[in-house]
This record gives C-alpha cells, structure tokens and sequence, in this order.
C-alpha cells in the first residue's frame, strides 16, 4: 500500500477511497464601491436637513424636510445596501455557491469535479478598483456570474486550482474503484 503525499508531516491528498471533507475556501461579496453614491447621498442628505432645519421658507415645515430627508436615505441608501448585502458568494473545495436574494433566498451552485470554463471580464474601472467579473461555465447548465469580485486575479486562481484538485481526485477514485 503506497502512503500519502506529505508536505511537513501533513498529508496533501486524502488516501485512496476516503471521503473528501468540505472546507470553506473563501466567503465574499461584490465590491463595495457601489456603495461609493449611496455614501455621498447620505452625507448630502444630512447636510442639507441640518442646513435647512428651522430655515426653510414659509409654506414648508421642519416635518416636511425630515419626511423628504428620511425617504431618500430608505429609497438611495438604505436599499442599495441591503441588495449589495443580500448577494453572497462561496468557494468550497467541493463547489461555488452563489447565494442572492432578500425576501426570497435563491441558490446555485456548480460542483468543481464536473469541470467549468473559467471567463473573467474587467471594464475600465474594475480594473482601477482590482474587480472583475468571473463567469463559469460547464456548457450544460447556464453561466454562473460572480459580478464584481474583488481581488478577481486570486480568486481566478483559487477557482482554477480547485478543479484542478477535484479532477485528480475524482480520477483517481475512478482509477482505484477499477481495479
């Protein structure tokens, strides 16, 4: 029986036929700066209501700007961030799982054994901002986006050498259950 792969004493590689624990990877969400306008509404918003608080011209009540000042932080601030909140990624050794929704939660995965092509797309200001957006695709289901992603370069390469590792493992498995 051959021993497994070592690296400083710890195995690299689970031995033949074991079952592979799922490990957390990476946990992230889109890049912030999409909050970057919610910002500066907010600070507008609050600047304004001090500066016109007991200064506003007849015809208009204090109750009237905070009701004005309230429903634009709820509608420009308070909203995109809960969206921006609600919109999760996950890299596991086994799979990446987008989960999206506030309401209702929606999930989907794709397992890195099947295999997936790797497409990353990076405008202008993504590239300032290091983002990018990573589209996976197994030609049978359809594409998975991961929009935004901060640090695009790394977690292209995390996703790579996870399929990587999965189809050595799955091959060999197929291998050792031949014989």
């Amino acid at each position: 029986m051959t021993q497994p792969v070592t690296l400083g004493g710890r195995p690299m590689m689970p031995p033949h036929g074991a079952p592979v624990e799922e490990l957390l990877v990476a946990r992230f969400r889109s890049h912030a700066r999409r909050l970057f306008w919610s910002a500066v509404v907010l600070i507008g918003v609050c600047g304004a209501t001090a500066y016109f608080y007991d200064n506003l011209p007849s015809g208009f009540e204090d109750w009237m700007l905070l009701a004005a000042a309230a429903a634009a932080i709820v509608l420009l601030v308070i909203v995109p961030f809960l969206i921006w909140l609600s919109r999760s990624y996950t890299i596991t050794t086994r799979r990446v799982i987008v989960r999206d929704g506030l309401g209702a939660r929606s999930r989907r995965e794709l397992s890195h054994t099947r295999g997936y092509s790797i497409g990353v797309r990076r405008g202008i200001i993504q590239r300032m901002w290091g983002a990018g957006t990573i589209t996976l695709s197994n030609g049978i289901d359809a594409p998975l986006r991961l929009v935004n992603v901060p640090s695009v370069n790394l977690v292209h390469e995390v996703l790579a050498d996870q399929i990587e590792v999965n189809q050595i493992l799955a091959h060999r498995d197929a291998q050792s259950g031949q014989a």
